[in-house]
């Protein structure tokens, strides 16, 4: 055992970053997660850091590092890719007395940052010495005790033959050379024909990937679900993981985001409601510009096919000549409407389902008013929560009863999700007094059941005192 394995307490203490671009962004992710004070020292930082530091996450000061940068200072990483700035780094950490990295530089490093699966308080950490960093990716995403005892041999063979794989580009060809020797035919190699033989393997396999062309764009249109990662198909999580690029909505949730690898290329195309957002053909362009050449992931909440704009983005991929394909997730609909126990259709009482939005691109949304103010009329209503007043203004003006039950709710699967039953009357007043701040599902003609009211009893007690 070269390296052995510690957790360090970083509560209150400095960690150092030299350098401000992509190759540093990859290790912030993973410090941010600590309790340090997180410094970074470096010219022309990247939007990502500096968005940070904005955010108050860490300190940013746009020089090189110095003499003195360091004091008092656990840690302190040389993220330049740059030999003689790191080389500078390491040199003034080590003399400030701090543990200090050279980002893919094992033999100047003191320690290596391994692989994380981050359950808190539960942390597992996965080293390969900086052998394989595919094979750490690997045992994060299956688990440790799932994966052969083998890929230990594997990984040491791996380690010396990786002078001749820095032959490959960085990227995409690089991983996908480690990916066939690590999942494909080295275990079988070191099975059956045993240890003498893998090398051979491994440069027959170096021959082919060189030998092989560059891998085409294409782009993933991927629904995320309503923000419990658990509901995540397997395609999905597979296809955020393998992903060069992963480009995602505002309501996509960080553990979501977690699946990406920490040198994925993360980008927030986020839309506040009457704020802040990006446009629509600008996000085409960012999928046009990234789908020429990368694996790109488009994370939408909930289906993408349901008020997900996907039509826009697929014709901007056609008109461009990018492939695609599609990644159906569960639907907010769907999901809510099982957190409160309750089916969307039943015998008796609607036959059917109607799936509508309370804003268009023109304002509030026109719909069949009268075939929805119908007794047993069941509708599932996105973005409902501004358009609540015309809502019930429209309903009740076609003959809807007053006392239509109406249930909203809030942050659907998710830990913090609100249930608030109502009916149709007191539905804008509802949801002004609970002032829900995440995405809302109205379900008109629906209650949850008791026993979901039950569990929702503050918010039961907030409908009877208003």
């Amino acid at each position: 055992m070269r390296h052995f394995p510690v957790f360090l307490n970083l509560r209150g203490r400095r960690v150092v970053v030299s350098g401000a671009g992509d190759c540093a962004v990859a290790k912030l992710r993973l410090l941010l997660k600590t309790e340090a004070r997180v410094v970074v020292f470096g010219t022309e930082p990247v939007e990502q850091v500096r968005a940070w530091a904005r955010s108050g996450l860490l300190t940013l000061t746009e020089r090189p590092l110095s003499v003195g940068d360091a004091v008092c200072a656990a840690m302190v990483y040389g993220a330049n890719e740059d030999a003689l700035l790191d080389a500078q780094a390491v040199e003034i950490g080590r003399a400030a007395g701090a543990l200090t990295n050279i980002v893919d530089n094992l033999e100047d490093s003191q320690f290596i940052t391994p692989a994380i699966v981050d359950r808190d308080p539960v942390t597992i950490a996965i080293g390969t010495e900086g052998a394989a960093p595919v094979l750490a990716r690997k045992i994060k995403a299956d688990l440790e005790e799932q994966l052969p005892a083998s890929l230990g041999i594997l990984a040491r063979i791996g380690q010396a033959f990786r002078p001749f794989a820095n032959a490959l580009p960085m990227g995409r060809k690089r991983r996908d050379f480690w990916s066939k020797y690590y999942f494909g035919t080295g275990p079988g190699v070191l099975r059956d024909q045993g240890k003498a033989t893998v090398e051979a393997e491994l440069h027959r396999l170096l021959d082919e990937t060189q030998g092989e062309v560059d891998r085409t764009g294409h782009v993933s249109l991927v629904g995320t679900g309503p923000g419990d990662p658990e509901l995540l198909t397997l395609k999905a999580r597979r296809l955020i993981h393998e992903a060069d690029v992963v480009i995602h909505d505002r309501l996509v949730p960080q553990p979501v985001l977690e699946l990406a690898r920490r040198e994925a290329t993360v980008i927030d195309v986020g839309k506040t409601p009457y704020g802040p957002a990006w446009k629509q053909d600008a996000i085409n362009d960012l999928l046009v510009e990234h789908g020429r050449e990368a694996q790109v992931v488009r994370l939408k909440s909930g289906d993408p096919g349901i008020f997900g704009r996907m039509d826009e983005e697929m014709d901007a991929l056609d008109a461009a000549g990018i492939g695609f394909d599609i990644v159906p997730g569960i639907t907010s609909a769907a999901a809510a409407a099982a957190s409160i126990k309750v089916s969307l259709t039943k015998r008796g009482r609607n036959s059917s389902l109607k799936i509508l939005t309370g804003h268009d691109v023109d304002g509030y949304a026109e719909q069949d008013w009268r075939d929805l103010a119908k007794p047993g009329a069941v509708a599932a209503i996105y973005m409902g929560v501004r358009a609540s007043k015309f809502l019930r203004g429209r309903l009740m003006i076609h003959g809807a009863s007053e006392d239509t039950p109406v249930t909203a709710i809030e942050n659907a699967s998710r830990p913090d999700q609100r249930v608030i039953p109502t009916t149709l009357i007191d539905l804008p007043d509802i949801l002004d007094a609970a002032a829900p701040k995440g995405p809302v599902m109205l379900f008109l003609g629906l209650s949850p059941r008791a026993a979901v009211v039950m569990a929702n009893e503050p918010e039961l007690q907030l409908s009877e005192a208003l």
